[in-house]
């Protein structure tokens, strides 16, 4: 009974994962990643802004709200600087799959 369940286990019988390899899972997550990070860039600007609007002048409130959208600008260059990355290991190494993630 115990050999039983064990060359079960090792089979992989009754197990049903719902992605056959890791790329398969990788490709499937990164378009809500990077529409995350989209949507991070847009709130991150609008924020900057609104500081710069409501500042009345205040050099702190210009310099933070500057801040802000300079980080955002860095972090949008992240963004696709890591999106070319992902393309490239897709072509470097074959995985077709990376390639199809935003058609």
């Amino acid at each position: 009974m115990l050999a039983q369940n064990l060359d079960a286990i090792q089979s992989g019988a009754g197990i049903s994962l719902p992605f056959s390899d890791i790329g398969g899972f990788i490709s499937s997550i990164l378009p809500y990643i990077f529409g995350a990070a989209a949507l991070a860039l847009l709130v991150y600007l609008i924020m900057g802004g609104f500081q710069i609007m409501t500042s009345r002048g205040d050099p702190k409130g210009v310099q933070g709200g500057q801040s802000k959208i300079t980080n955002a600008i860095i972090g949008f260059v992240i963004v696709i600087i890591a999106f070319g990355i992902v393309a490239l290991i897709g072509q470097l190494f074959g995985i077709g799959v990376f390639g199809q993630i935003f058609k």
